[in-house]
């Protein structure tokens, strides 16, 4: 049974001009640790293709709080949620914290796509119940 669906659009200039705003300060409030490395990695080989990550894994954050009905409240937090992938590639949802307790005391599962182009990150989540 669906829980919640979310969706989320970013623009890829926006999250630039709060890099340049804000520098690796933004990132963080953004990006768990994992995220954080991969984000640095990214950037220093090719500095666009850093922006549009973090810009993926800000829209997906945005759809998955849309999708839990709770948006940016406790216990939902930017660094509690962590996107990663599988073996495959496949993008993939990790929690941690009060966040994992909360989505994990209600039997829930989630599934998500991300893309981008140049000018747009865009994220699907949808939250089912097991």
């Amino acid at each position: 049974m669906i829980y919640g669906v979310g969706t989320d659009i970013c623009d890829v200039r926006r999250i630039h001009a709060s890099l340049e705003r804000h520098g690796a300060r933004f990132a963080k409030k953004i990006l768990s640790e994992a995220e954080f490395a991969t984000w640095q990695e990214r950037s220093v080989r090719w500095p666009e293709r850093g922006v549009r990550y973090l810009a993926t894994r800000f829209s997906a954050k945005e759809a998955f709080s849309k999708a839990i009905g709770l948006g940016m409240r406790m216990p939902m937090s930017w660094c509690l949620c962590e996107v990663s992938k599988l073996s495959g590639g496949q993008p993939t949802i990790v929690l941690h914290g009060g966040l994992k307790k909360w989505f994990e005391a209600r039997n829930l599962t989630v599934h998500v796509s991300l893309t981008d182009e140049t000018d747009y990150a865009a994220s699907f989540c949808v939250v089912e119940v097991l």
